[in-house]
């Protein structure tokens, strides 16, 4: 009876940190941070991640970023926007 208890023991446990893990990566995902937090983790069950990382990196270094919609320089003609 106590070898039983022992194995749900470590099963619950390990359930459990996988189920943190998870919640943990959906958290971080949803806020859009989190590359020093879930990178090693990441990296670990898919090695791939770190390139496309990095190109997501990239990608968002040469996003310019619209003006905003306040700004007076910006005009509507005919639904496109001219600076």
């Amino acid at each position: 009876m106590s070898e039983v208890l022992a194995v749900l023991l470590v099963v619950g446990c390990l359930a459990g940190v996988l189920g943190l893990l998870a919640w943990l990566a959906a958290r971080v995902r949803r806020r859009g941070v989190g590359d020093n937090v879930m990178g090693p983790f990441e990296e670990i069950w898919h090695p791939g991640a770190h390139r496309f990382r990095a190109e997501i990196k990239v990608y968002e270094e040469r996003v310019v970023p619209l003006p905003p919609a306040a700004d007076p320089k910006r005009r509507e003609r005919g639904g496109s926007i001219s600076p």
